[in-house]
């Protein structure tokens, strides 16, 4: 198995730009209530800083490895999905939804069907029905319905994630477990986003959003480089 701090020499300097790019979104901090293009392309920066990461590795890489061709598809509806959660007091909420619905299918296809850990999915399914149980009381309309939909995909994404990693048989590695934590943060920043806009105002809930938000795809991000550094390991010893 790659070491950590071998992954942190390899990896780390790739993903500057990504950690820039994520200051300059705190800093400038543009007021949501006037949407324009340019702080869509400040939200939308740290994500495309994410694709270059990915390309960075090499097309064949890409092409080579399923889950990392499929992760860089979830990043780019995602980065779609970001400019449109920017009008969504305009009404373009409901494709912001979409665009992540489409990333969360793309990222659970990313981390297969193996391991499938019955007891994992089970956990996942009473914290996903929980939370729409909980959210249900606030939702009207198509909503009632999007969301459900919205939380059964979340919540399968995550299920596979948190399958991959397997602590007990000590089968886990660092790029397992980077999805499995991302997962988890991606779903504190959508249940986050749920909460707020459905239910009452969660103090710092833009910061908590976000910050949680940019982790979860670094993470998952990180979790599509394994082969390439178990390659790049082999070749080195």
């Amino acid at each position: 198995m790659v070491s950590p701090v071998t992954v942190v020499k390899s990896e780390g300097p790739k993903l500057v730009p990504f950690f820039k790019a994520t200051c300059v979104y705190f800093v400038l901090w543009l007021p949501t209530s006037s949407p324009s293009w340019f702080s869509a392309l400040i939200k939308c920066l740290p994500i495309f800083c994410l694709w270059v990461f990915l390309l960075a590795h090499g097309i064949n890489f890409l092409v080579a490895h399923r889950s990392a061709n499929r992760i860089l598809a979830g990043l780019i509806f995602s980065a779609v999905g970001d400019a449109f959660l920017i009008w969504q007091e305009q009404g373009y909420f409901v494709h912001g939804l979409l665009m992540f619905a489409i990333t969360h299918i793309l990222y659970s296809s990313a981390f297969g069907m193996k391991p499938l850990d019955l007891k994992a999915g089970f956990v996942m399914t009473l914290v996903s029905s929980f939370c729409y149980t909980f959210l249900y009381y606030y939702l009207s309309g198509p909503f009632t319905y999007l969301v459900a939909v919205y939380i059964a995909l979340i919540g399968f994404m995550g299920w596979r994630a948190i399958a991959g990693v397997q602590l007990c048989n000590d089968l886990w590695t660092w790029t397992k477990l980077s999805a499995c934590i991302g997962a988890v943060l991606f779903m504190v920043s959508d249940l986050t986003i749920a909460v707020n806009k459905f239910c009452f105002p969660v103090p710092y809930s833009r910061a908590i959003i976000m910050a949680t938000y940019y982790a979860a795809q670094m993470l998952i991000a990180l979790s599509a480089v394994e082969s390439r550094d178990e390659e790049d390991f082999k070749k080195r010893n």
